[in-house]
């Protein structure tokens, strides 16, 4: 029998060396949803950066350096607390408070929970430091709206005995009608916790516990900066504006937070043209200070990549 005739019939198979794995190529997706994410978070700081972004930064600016100080602070609690929390669950180094940092930004410069998807992909390219990191991303990301909603409905209870006067009755109903929003948001969470959550009720209270302490330290030093910005107001006064602007941002059916809060400040303290511009002064350093973090990031990983 010829051989070489049988041999020539049958097609000559690619050279496997030059192929690459399929499993090679799934785990490849969290590097590139990270990059993705890191380009629209670019992006979008660039388009608030020359959209009047900086407007804030041109009118007078606090001279007071504790100002700076508890803006600083207040500016680098959320991806401290939220270090502190994967710190305990996972062990992660140092070096994750750039994937944190990212995290927040993406969840203000882009949507809502974009920040949760980058860290995501971050700890699956680290599947050393943890195996599965889904169910604790997730749980963090739940109760932390959980949290917020608790001290929202806290605040509302502490703050309606004082407040209850000055409200009209339709503001008056709108106002029951987010708490009841707020209230059935958080609920089925409750309910269906063992199905919902993955990690253990010891754990899960402690991160809530956590995240009740972030966005009540967050309160009090921005309270803190607001008054040694505007120091002829109270301290007192501006922990109620604090709570207020944490009450507004929290409630569900309020067609414009920033206005409310605004209208709400102004009949307390009055000043009206001064608010407006510190309020300003303050989204601007808060872009400032995103936009210098992710060059800085961004710098460090071209560096590093190069010396690689």
């Amino acid at each position: 029998m010829n051989t070489s005739a049988v041999e020539a019939a049958i097609p000559v198979a690619p050279d496997l060396a030059g192929l690459e794995p399929v499993e090679k190529i799934r785990r490849r997706w969290p590097m590139l949803l990270g990059g993705a994410l890191t380009l629209l978070m670019i992006f979008g700081l660039g388009r608030e950066l020359f959209d009047s972004g900086l407007s804030g930064l041109s009118r007078a600016v606090p001279t007071n350096p504790i100002f700076y100080l508890a803006f600083a602070i207040y500016y680098l609690g959320p991806p401290t607390f939220d270090y502190i929390i994967f710190r305990r669950l996972w062990r992660i180094p140092l070096s994750g408070m750039v994937a944190l940092h990212k995290k927040r930004i993406s969840n203000e410069v882009l949507f809502g929970y974009s920040g949760e998807a980058y860290f995501y992909a971050w700890a699956r390219q680290r599947t050393q430091m943890v195996a599965a990191p889904f169910g604790a991303v997730k749980d963090v990301m739940i109760l932390s709206a959980i949290a917020g909603n608790a001290v929202t409905l806290l605040v509302v209870a502490l703050a309606l005995p004082f407040g209850i006067n000055l409200m009209q009755p339709k503001e008056f109903r709108i106002l029951l009608g987010s708490i009841g929003v707020i209230f059935a948001m958080s609920l089925p969470f409750l309910i269906f916790s063992k199905r919902v959550f993955s990690l253990p009720r010891g754990q899960l209270w402690w991160v809530f516990g956590v995240h009740c302490l972030r966005i009540v330290f967050g309160s009090v030093m921005i309270a803190i900066a607001w008054h040694f910005a505007m120091p002829q107001i109270s301290m007192g006064i501006w922990l109620l504006l604090a709570a207020a602007r944490l009450l507004a941002w929290r409630l569900p059916l309020v067609p414009n937070k920033e206005l409310l809060f605004a209208n709400f400040a102004i009949m307390v303290i009055g000043q009206g043209q001064a608010l407006s511009e510190l309020m300003a002064l303050i989204a601007a350093l808060t872009l400032c200070a995103h936009v210098s973090l992710i060059a800085i990031f961004s710098l460090h990983a071209l560096l590093t990549r190069k010396q690689a």
